[in-house]
């Protein structure tokens, strides 16, 4: 069948996803036009629902639709301690492991020079300002255990306070690993079995 500019519109929209290439995108709109054109009706005002009234967390940076977000506003979460991740995605996974009850801080991405992000494109400055004015005794760096994730590390712990102790997710993480890909069960354990962070 030939394309009409319109489904070749809703494919290219489609290609934004990450892992949808032409062939899934050319699938998922034939579906919606042939088979489920009512769920693509919700579907389309979800994600500009979605789009419209979520935003970022004007002190953590995680995803909310208030400001702050609702884990920022929970008195009886321990200020003392400071989770970093690089993404909502892992404010996510450890909140479902269920053991953290300290505050959280989200970078915009990991250190890459290649990719064109330096410390200011992921806030890093941010991050070490928060640190200094709420002057937390615990920064536990949950971060990918990739070169990227390494050398984000090595920035912020040299940037730290001598009275802020920098710690890091321990065993149960493997080299390479993103923390939305771990088992509650392996994330958990990591959690609790967290470790100091020391560089020369």
């Amino acid at each position: 069948m030939s394309k009409t500019p319109r489904l070749d519109t809703l494919e290219k929209a489609l290609r934004c996803l990450p892992g949808v290439g032409p062939r899934s995108a050319t699938r998922m709109a034939l579906h919606l036009l042939e088979r489920d054109r009512t769920r693509g009706l919700q579907l389309a005002e979800a994600m500009q629902e979605a789009l419209t009234h979520i935003t970022h967390c004007e002190i953590c940076r995680n995803l909310t639709e208030s400001q702050p977000c609702g884990i920022c506003q929970d008195d009886t979460r321990d200020a003392q301690v400071l989770c970093v991740v690089s993404s909502p995605s892992d404010i996510l996974a450890i909140e479902q492991a269920g053991l953290f009850r300290g505050r959280y801080h989200c970078l915009t991405g990991l250190l890459s020079p290649l990719e064109g992000l330096g410390p200011e494109e992921i806030g890093l400055s941010k991050l070490i300002a928060r640190v200094h004015q709420d002057a937390p005794t615990e920064c536990l760096l949950a971060l990918a255990s990739t070169v990227e994730g390494e050398a984000t590390t090595h920035q912020i712990v040299t940037q730290l306070p001598k009275t802020t102790r920098a710690t890091r997710l321990a065993q149960g993480v493997p080299v390479g690993g993103e923390l939305d890909h771990l088992d509650i069960s392996t994330l958990s354990q990591a959690l609790s079995s967290r470790t100091e962070v020391r560089y020369p």
